[in-house]
Parts: structure tokens; sequence; C-alpha cells
């Protein structure tokens, strides 16, 4: 009979979160074992977990749980990506500092991971905002700018008038601000840039190295860096001593060039247009344009609107006269600002042209003869016409020759090109990385010394909102010397990008108490790369790519170990509730504090786990919370009501069981799929509910339990007599004879339509199968008196009877 002796979770889970903490059950240090390094990607401490945390962090303590249980020593960090945005603007509406609200919220979710059972080694812990950490982001910044990798420039950028702050062009979706979906617009700054585009070939390069990456990051990686093989051709400006370089990947359609169109943010339009009569309207219209989102100016769908400046450029193949003009569809970002318009064979070029009444010459033909009437632009292979001396080439062949031709004459050069655009660091906001630069009258823009790192934030600054960093109004930060002539001197006063600080604290994990450099590197070399990290896809352009760049970077200067910091990346899926994410405004949030309050942190992490595969969308049910909360009941149950159960060998039937379901979940493990490995736990579960129970079998249920619900094991594994805690056992290991079932389950179809099936020994042969589909009475039945045509036996698997009329 069973018991009604309920699991008490609240009881049991606090007793195991406190033997954890007190005997630093997690801690990681170097040793022997072989390694394993499982990351998640660190929260912004904004107060409360949220479902997507949950979940995030529960898929990686499992894999940890699971690697540290088969031998490995695992390192698994937790930490905290504290500077940015919202801690400033929560801090400016609740009128309290910063570092008070930032301080405050890791506390409470500290405590919040501490009540999931995660088996972090806090004794790793990392904060961004605190001065040991980011005095090294400083350190980074002052070796990019000691290799020229950094510059500062005055550009046309990203500016969120909400946030009072630049964006990155990857920090830009659909054209509005990342955080808080606001209109961006574009400001002309002064600003601090990394050459990431330095890195632009080997970050391209390596995407290939990265086996255990999902195909549609690398993809996504792959697009924004933006590789293209093309020819940069001068065209000189007509009674003007000034040249104008377009950039193009097809130069076997340069001789039909009629026009070339060049970005609105152009440096040389002032003096195309300083003379001519329209030149109020002109600006008017650049205005216009440059205040468009980039998603917009480039969208195919979008209207292409432009100007004629008036002046004209010569095309160097042919001598013809073209037009320029300036136009939304242009970027600055992209090659050179300037493109050759092509418009018989770009879409976007014939529609502006025939918008604009300019010119059409066709000189790609897919028959070699020239239309009477072309009602589209022709984009595809064909030959080769009015491109003298290169007519009757096919165009694939032209493209190549029509290059060569035109480095021959110095018309141009063949070059490669990057969409990849240089990272733009500044930001003028407060809560963040002081960036290690003075400004000095004589001798300019100065480095920080190394020496002095770090430059302290100062916690007596009110935070504004503003297009001025809220540094710039406190003296006592901004007044120093020069570190060259002793001057007095300014500090700068923007702070650096979020982004910055989180993409190298994968490396500070290894040894965060390092003080002269950013890592130890003999530490680093035993941890690195990140053997599994664990984060959403959101990040695939952003947070990613930053990474490898500064890991990278880093490995040159010889501090890394690694060029690349993650082996493998999980994306996990996001949390939904009716169809839709979670959100205030729809009223579907889910809060983890009730849930783990009313079922437990096993039974959360168990529900979210088995309810999608890790890598989807996950819609929450409070249904499958609960079925998840009774199956955590029942496994205590069958413990309790079997905690005295005799060590004697078990039934064939549950050994074949409990050796075929330790082999399936660990090979579920490995391939991250814990849903199908709960499911076989449960599995495994009912039937141990039907046969004669072993101290054995209980203990490895419990072991392959383990992972997913760490509590309620560690408990059921202590009562059933272990003295060593559960999570430094071995994992439980299988034979493979038998895991083997003995009996196995056979189809029967008729015309391939399944009628029957029975359960017979395995290696049943052939002609036993087929005679034990025709003594089925369905079989029978459905054939009657029809003719058999042809009988098909495949051997462990189905028999099909093929019948005519």
């Amino acid at each position: 009979m069973e018991t009604e002796n309920k699991y008490n979770h609240s009881d049991i889970e606090s007793k195991w979160q406190r033997f954890w903490n007190e005997t630093s059950a997690f801690k990681s240090e170097i040793n022997d074992q072989p390694k394993y390094y499982t990351l998640e990607m660190f929260p912004y401490p904004s107060g409360d977990l949220h479902m997507g945390h949950m979940r995030n962090y529960s898929i990686g303590d499992v894999v940890a749980r699971f690697k540290r249980m088969s031998g490995f020593n695992v390192l698994h960090p937790m930490g905290w990506d504290a500077f940015g945005l919202p801690a400033e603007n929560a801090a400016i509406s609740r009128n309290i500092h910063p570092a008070e609200w930032t301080d405050r919220n890791i506390a409470r979710m500290k405590n919040q991971l501490k009540s999931l059972g995660l088996s972090y080694d806090w004794d790793r812990e990392v904060t961004t905002c605190k001065p040991d950490y980011y005095k090294f982001t400083q350190w980074i910044f002052l070796k990019l700018l000691e290799k020229g990798l950094i510059y500062q420039k005055e550009a046309a950028v990203n500016w969120c008038e909400k946030c009072g702050t630049v964006l990155a062009n990857e920090q830009v979706k659909d054209g509005k601000c990342w955080r808080c979906d606001t209109i961006v617009v574009q400001k002309d700054l002064k600003q601090w840039f990394i050459k990431i585009t330095d890195y632009a070939e080997r970050l391209l390069q390596d995407i290939s190295t990265l086996q255990g990456w999902p195909d549609s990051v690398k993809i996504m990686q792959t697009n924004w860096i933006g590789k293209s093989t093309g020819v940069e051709i001068n065209l000189l400006v007509e009674n003007e001593n000034e040249c104008i370089t377009v950039y193009t990947t097809r130069p076997d359609t340069v001789y039909g060039m009629t026009f070339m169109v060049l970005a609105p943010e152009h440096p040389i339009i002032p003096k195309l247009i300083n003379n001519k009569p329209n030149k109020s309207d002109i600006e008017q219209s650049i205005q216009k344009m440059r205040n468009q989102n980039k998603i917009e100016r480039t969208s195919e769908l979008s209207e292409k609107e432009g100007i004629f400046t008036g002046s004209y450029a010569i095309n160097p193949v042919n001598g013809n006269k073209i037009a320029i003009f300036i136009a939304n569809y242009v970027l600055m970002d992209y090659g050179t600002g300037a493109i050759m318009a092509v418009p018989a064979h770009d879409t976007r070029d014939f529609a502006f042209a025939k918008k604009y009444n300019i010119d059409i010459i066709e000189v790609i033909s897919p028959t070699g003869q020239q239309s009477t009437n072309l009602t589209e632009a022709y984009v595809n292979e064909g030959i080769m016409i009015n491109s003298t001396p290169f007519n009757g080439q096919k165009s694939s062949d032209a493209l190549g020759n029509i290059a060569n031709y035109i480095e021959e004459k110095n018309y141009g050069k063949k070059t490669v090109n990057f969409k990849l655009r240089d990272w733009l660091i500044s930001r003028q906001r407060y809560w963040g990385v002081p960036i290690p630069i003075v400004h000095c009258n004589t001798c300019g823009i100065v480095p920080v010394q190394e020496k002095d790192l770090p430059i302290t934030l100062p916690l007596d600054v009110q935070p504004i909102v503003g297009s001025k960093s809220a540094l710039a109004t406190s003296d006592k930060f901004l007044n120093t010397t020069c570190p060259i002539c002793g001057e007095p001197a300014q500090r700068e006063s923007e702070t650096m990008d979020t982004f910055m600080c989180s993409s190298w604290y994968f490396l500070r994990y290894t040894s965060p108490q390092e003080n002269s450099l950013p890592v130890n590197k003999e530490m680093a070399s035993y941890w690195m790369s990140v053997d599994q990290y664990i984060g959403g896809i959101e990040h695939a352009i952003l947070h990613l790519l930053y990474s490898r760049f500064i890991t990278k970077f880093l490995y040159d200067c010889e501090i890394s170990p690694v060029s690349e910091p993650f082996k493998n990346l999980l994306t996990q899926g996001m949390v939904i509730k009716d169809g839709a994410k979670m959100s205030k405004s729809k009223g579907n949030v889910v809060d983890p504090t009730e849930i783990l309050e009313k079922y437990g942190a096993d039974t959360a992490r168990l529900f979210i786990l088995f309810a999608a595969p890790a890598e989807k969308e996950l819609d929450w049910s409070d249904r499958g919370v609960e079925g998840s909360y009774r199956f955590v009941n029942r496994v205590w149950r069958l413990v309790q009501n079997n905690i005295n159960a005799p060590d004697k060998p078990e039934t064939r039937k549950l050994l074949t069981m409990l050796h075929k379901t330790v082999k399936n979940v660990t090979n579920d493990l490995h391939k991250f799929s814990f849903n199908t490995a709960i499911a076989k736990i449960m599995e495994l579960t009912n039937l141990m509910y039907q046969e004669e129970l072993t101290k054995n079998s209980l203990r490895t249920l419990v072991l392959i339990l383990g992972p997913f619900t760490p509590h309620l094991c560690e408990e059921l594994w202590s009562q059933l007599g272990n003295n060593e805690p559960m999570y430094l056992h071995p994992w439980p290991e299988y034979d493979e004879n038998l895991a083997k079932d003995d009996e196995i389950t056979i189809v029967f179809q008729v015309n391939g339509k399944i009628k029957d099936k029975a359960e017979v020994p395995v290696g049943t042969n052939n002609e036993e199968l087929l005679a034990i589909a025709k003594n089925s009475k369905k079989i029978q039945t459905t054939i009657g008196e029809k003719k058999v045509i042809k009988e098909i036996v495949v051997p462990n698997k189905l028999v099909n009877i093929v019948v005519g009329n």
C-alpha cells in the first residue's frame, strides 16, 4: 500500500541548499581530472528572475551536474552584467543611486538563484560595475588603443532620444532602440570607435571552426560581417579637381552606368552643391533622408527618394557623362558611401531611374540582342552588349575580365569589402565604465597610465538624461593633470558600451582574484575554452560577435590562451504564455517566486526542462506544472514505500528497463534532449510501481533523476543509506546487452496501412513473423477473399501484405 507521505519541498530544499552552501559543494579547483567549463550568459541585475532566466540556468545546471557525476572537473560560475541604462533609468525614476539599486538587486537575485539549487561556484562571482573588474575593462581599452585599434572621430551616429545616448548599429532593431523601441535618428557627435573591422576576415574565417554552434547563429554572423569581392572605381567630377570612388560587386555592368548616387552623409556633398541655386532645397532633402532609419532606407519595399546635385561625373570606361544624385537608399556604412547606378540591371536603380526620368542602357541580354522595351531590371546572367570591347562575352566571364581591365587602365582596383562597421563604444551616460583618456590642451588625447587604473566612477554623481554625460557635471572627476606634461587637463566624460564589459567576463571567471592582468594565463589555459555556452539567440550578433573579437585580440596580446571563447553554443527558446511573449502589459507574466513557494524548485526545474526541447519555445502551462509536481511526489512515495527494499537481483524485466533507461537518458543528456530524458525516467518510474523493487533499482532512479531535481534526489539518496552526497557519486553505467529488449513490437500492415501489431521475441525470423501476421484475425478479416500479390517482411520492424481486388 502507498503511504500518503507528501514531499515537503520547503524544508527539504532549504536543508540541501544550506548543505551545499556551507560545504562549498561546487567549488572548482584545478586538478588531474578532465575539465568541463559550462556557462550560462550572466544576467543584468534587474531585481527579479523571470522565466527566461529560470530556463537558461536550469539547463546549465543539469549539464554541470551531469558532467560532474560523469567524472569531469566542472567550472560553473555566475556573475552580474551590472552596468547599463536600465539601472540608470531606474535610479532616475526612483531618485536613488544606480549603485544602490544594483547592489540591492544583486542580493535579491543571488538569493533567488540559490533557491533554485543551482550548482554555482560562488567564490568566482564577478560584478562588472566593481572597480576590481572594470579596472581590466579599462586595461583592455588601453591595449586596443596601444595597438591602433581605437580612434575618435566625429560621425553620424544612431541616437535614441528617450535613452539619451548613442547606439551601435547592432543595437538598432527595425529602426528602433533595442531597449525602449524609440525611433532612432541620426546625430553628428564625436565618438570613440574600436576597429573590429581589422578582425573581420578572421572573424569570418573562424566561423567554420565553430562546429558546436547552431547553423542559424553562424549564418547570422556571416551575413552581418558581409564579405564581398568587388571593384573600386574612381570617377572624376566634371569641372572639379575631385574624384569620387564607388564600390561595386558587378563590374560586368559598368558600361550601363547612367548615374551615380551618394549617401546623404557623404563628405563631398557640400562641395558639389555649394554654388547651386537650389542648395537650400538639397540640404532640406538631405536632412530628411538622414532622419530616416537605416532599415527603412535600404528596404526593397521602401520608396526610393533622391535629389540631383546639379553636378556630373565621368564614367572612365566609356567617357559618358553621368548625373550625381543623393539618395536615401545609399549608406555611408557600406562601401564608400557612393554607388554606380545601372538601372537596366538593378531593381532599386531601375525604380529610381523611372521615377527621375534617367536613361537606362542595357548591357547584359539573355539572347545577346537589345530589348525594345525593358519593363524591369534584368538581374540574371547573359551575353554582354553595349560594352565594347567585351560584347559577346558571357557576363560571368566579363565580370573578371572587366575588373582586370579597370585595374590595368588605372581606373580603379579590385578590393574586398565588409558590411561590418567599426564598433562604436561611446555612451553619453553615467552608469558605465569611465573611458581612461585625458584631454590636454598641449598634448591632445592622452591615455591614462596603466599604473593609475582603475579610473573609478565617482559615486557622488547624480545621473541625468541628455546628450551630455552626467560625469561632465563633476568637477572632481573631470579635473586632473596630464600624464605627459603635468599641466591641468580634463578626463573623458563618456562611458563605454556595456558590451565591452560582457565581452571578456568568461575569461575572468578562470581567475577572478588576479590583480595584475585581466586573467591568469596558467589558470585560463586549464579552463578555457568554455565547453558549453548557453543563452538566447538574440545575442547572436551583439554579445557573441564582440566576445569572439575581444578574445582574439587578447589572444594576440598573449593574454588569452585561446582565440575562440566558446566551443559549443546552445540557444534556448523563449518562455511564452498563451502563445505570446510574457509581458506585464499582456497580463501573462508568471512569477517564478510564486511557483517556487507553491511547488518548489525541483518541480519548476522539471517542468521547464520537460515541457519542450531546449532550443524551442516553451509555452507555459499551469496544468503542466501541476503534472510535474505530481511526478515529484510520485517518486517520493515510491522510495518511501520501498525504503527497506532488499539488496537482491532485479527481475529480468526491471533489469532490462533500468539499463535501457540509463543508456537512453545518458545519450539524451549528451544531446541536451532533456524533455525526452525526463519522459524515459517517467516510464521507468511507472514500471517500478508494478515490479518488486531492489535497493539498487531505487538508487539508479534517484541518480539519473538527480540533475533535474537535485533537492529531492539528495534527500532520497541520503535516506537510502548513502553517506557521501549524491552529486559526488559517479553517473550509473549500463550494459549494452542488458539494455536490449527481450521482446519487440512488430507492426502488421495490409497495403501499407497498419491493421494490427504483436509483441514477439527479438530476432524472430521472417517466416515466423509472416506466420504470426497471417494468423491475426484483424489481418485475415482485412484480406478476406482478396488476392495476395506480395509479402514484405522487415526484420524486427514490420510485415506488409500487399493485396489486389
